[in-house]
């Protein structure tokens, strides 16, 4: 097994339940919550252990809700790297209205990390000695620089180690300024990285190749929600299609998505079958309610019927 590690820079508990209905000026009776340990990194190391493989996560954690979250990574066995942070590990809520089956995202804003906290987070990946894939996934929080995505490229590159991003905005743009090895964006975070303002699936091939020939990334995974995916690298362009499911969440999607090619590609699988995986594993996600993440029984069996077809 090749060592994964996944950087978080904005964990967060995630609480999710459902009402009979929402209705303004009343009392809403809830269902017992669901309380997750979430983020984009930690929910990628989770997705990854339940495939079947190990990841270190390394995230800042601080006050109560801290002690509980690291207590909930505890219990799925989790190897973690904590750095104390001073502020509260921030929670999100995730509610679904049970009469009209429509869930509603509350999400709370990042927890500030000062200038030590999220350079501890930078030198534990440094000091990690066998890693061979770094994973940054999730938004930045306050007091984090847009750049520090682009740092752990250039710590991935001084490690040998395959960096995977996962982000968006400025951060997403930096870290590519550096170079990394693979990145999934969705459309709109691929029209705003190519400067285009909006693209269309037939257009995923050339735009991404367009960023992949200024020597930036090797490979692109550009998600397609319901549509599937598209992996693109010099010489492959490749459309993974999902079979129909009956969503029930789309929460923790990406994240699964990226767990299954990461953990595909560690087990020493082609570019393609990992792709295939990713798109099986994303779609398991969301044939479950809340934030349940993807099961290796539901994915090892949509992965059988990932229809694959070359555009290029």
């Amino acid at each position: 097994m090749h060592s994964i590690i996944t950087i978080t820079f904005s964990p967060c508990i995630d609480k999710s339940t459902s009402i009979p209905a929402l209705v303004p000026d009343k009392k809403l009776r809830c269902a017992a919550p669901k309380l997750e340990p979430g983020g984009g990194g930690i929910n990628i190391a989770r997705a990854i252990k339940q495939l079947g493989g190990e990841a270190t996560a390394i995230f800042p954690s601080g006050g109560y809700t801290g002690k509980f979250f690291n207590h909930l990574l505890e219990l799925e066995s989790i190897a973690s790297v904590i750095i104390p942070s001073a502020n509260e590990t921030r929670e999100n809520i995730i509610v679904v209205d049970e009469s009209t089956n429509q869930q509603y995202r509350f999400g709370m804003p990042g927890t500030a990390l000062s200038e030590s906290e999220w350079k501890q987070c930078l030198k534990k990946v440094e000091e990690a000695t066998d890693a061979e894939f770094i994973i940054a996934s999730g938004s930045l929080p306050p007091g984090v620089p847009s750049n520090v995505y682009a740092q752990l490229a250039k710590i991935a590159k001084n490690k040998g180690a395959k960096f995977i991003v996962d982000t968006s905005g400025a951060a997403l743009a930096d870290a590519v300024d550096e170079g990394v090895y693979l990145l999934k964006p969705n459309l709109g975070e691929l029209s705003s990285l190519a400067g285009i303002k909006e693209i269309s699936h037939a257009d995923v091939p050339a735009v991404a190749r367009t960023i992949i020939a200024k020597a930036k990334c090797d490979v692109i995974v550009v998600s397609m929600g319901a549509a599937g995916a598209m992996v693109v690298t010099e010489t492959i362009a490749e459309r993974l299609v999902p079979p129909s499911v009956e969503r029930k969440s789309t929460v923790g999607a990406g994240d699964s998505m990226v767990a299954g090619i990461t953990y595909y590609l560690s087990q020493d699988k082609s570019l393609s079958e990992a792709a295939k995986y990713g798109v099986a594993c994303g779609t398991a996600a969301t044939i479950h309610p809340g934030t349940e993440l993807c099961s290796k029984e539901d994915a090892d069996r949509l992965y059988a019927l990932v229809t694959s077809t070359n555009v290029s």
